[in-house]
């Protein structure tokens, strides 16, 4: 069970990326609302599946209870990458406000699933009615998002920036012929042709930023939450409910989350280092030093590194805010960034990448974690 995290993570981060490069490849092939709607409507699908395997008496079938767990883990993680990667090409065409909210809004949501987790230890005493909950609230988030999608063409807003661009194509390979006039281009009519947006001029333009990117979420989820979760009190011997049953649900989850959701709020205001200053990935690199500091907390169970240098309740709770706010703040930049610094024709495209780089970042992480919890 100390590494079912690890596992975990690593099991749902596979299909993110491999459906991030199915994904590029359809970005000028497959219309962007097909692909968003047709991840939602997959995603409700199989919630509402699970759903009612909530109330299916699973004890005779374990193994293949497993199985299929497994199986509609996979199918979720791989639409959701596809719903994401595209929403986030999508507004990478809109002002860099409407990218921060979208990314944001990732955080809040993940602050609002720990807040209702604690909720739910707290008053919960039946774990069937809690998962049921939770699987109805997704059910009716999940179909909202489906009903607000098909209405955002609407908005006048919204079809002004979601007016089609010239697909990239690179015709000498030089990365200038990318960013020629804007203007030009946002006038152009959507090409007949159909084709894969050139990868190598994107890699070159973004490879500060995916660097920053792909290291930041490699240390961020090569501490969470395999390393927090198994951070014990020092005062659990106490028995009282704050040591024993909410220690970790809320200096871990609730904590990180919310310090996260922080991170990425404080970009609406503040938005430095540039995305060609040498200082973003320089504080990027920094962020290794919470490897060391929480390996030293009361990790526990411990079997090669015995001591702990961190003899307090306080330092956890410190990493755990400095990590969420790092991770919000300096991710958010690098995101925000990447579909401002190509043409408007390549935004989307960009965008695709930008989310590759994340889940690169993440699975590193996570494969990682699981050889550095055996090592503690």
């Amino acid at each position: 069970m100390n590494y079912f995290e690890s596992y975990f993570a690593v099991a749902s981060t596979v299909p993110s990326v491999l459906c991030l490069m199915a994904n590029f490849v359809l970005v000028n092939r497959v219309p962007v609302r097909v692909r968003v709607l047709t991840s939602l409507t997959m995603m409700l699908a199989i919630f509402m599946v699970m759903t009612i395997l909530v109330k299916v008496d699973t004890s005779s079938w374990t193994n293949g209870f497993f199985a299929v767990t497994m199986v509609c883990m996979v199918l979720i993680s791989s639409a959701s990458t596809i719903f994401g990667s595209s929403v986030y090409g999508l507004t990478g065409s809109f002002p860099m406000r409407n990218s921060q909210a979208l990314i944001s809004g990732g955080a809040m949501g993940g602050t609002i699933s720990a807040v209702a987790s604690l909720v739910d230890l707290a008053v919960s005493r039946d774990v069937t009615d809690s998962a049921l909950a939770f699987f109805l609230t997704a059910d009716v988030f999940l179909a909202l998002c489906i009903v607000l999608y098909l209405l955002l063409p609407r908005l006048a807003y919204a079809r002004f920036y979601m007016r089609p661009a010239w697909p990239a194509h690179v015709v000498s390979g030089e990365v200038g012929q990318l960013q020629d006039s804007s203007s030009a281009s946002l006038l152009a009519p959507r090409s007949n042709n159909s084709h894969t947006p050139p990868l190598c001029p994107i890699l070159k333009m973004t490879i500060g930023l995916g660097f920053s990117i792909i290291y930041l979420f490699f240390i961020t989820s090569l501490i969470f939450p395999a390393m927090c979760t198994n951070i014990e009190s020092f005062n659990k011997g106490s028995g009282s409910l704050w040591t024993t049953k909410f220690f970790v649900p809320l200096t871990s989850f609730l904590l990180y989350n919310f310090a996260d959701l922080c991170g990425r709020q404080i970009t609406a205001w503040i938005q430095i280092p540039g995305p060609k200053s040498r200082l973003l990935p320089g504080l990027v690199l920094l962020r290794t030093c919470f490897i060391p500091l929480f390996i030293f907390c009361n990790y526990q169970p411990r079997t090669h590194l015995k001591k702990v240098l961190f003899m307090s309740d306080v330092y956890p709770i410190v990493f755990t805010s400095l990590l969420g706010i790092s991770n919000g703040y300096l991710s958010t930049l690098a995101l925000i960034y990447g579909p401002k610094i190509v043409s408007r024709e390549l935004a989307e495209a960009t965008g695709v990448v930008m989310s590759f780089y994340v889940n690169l970042g993440l699975l590193l992480g996570s494969a990682c974690s699981a050889l550095l919890v055996h090592l503690i």
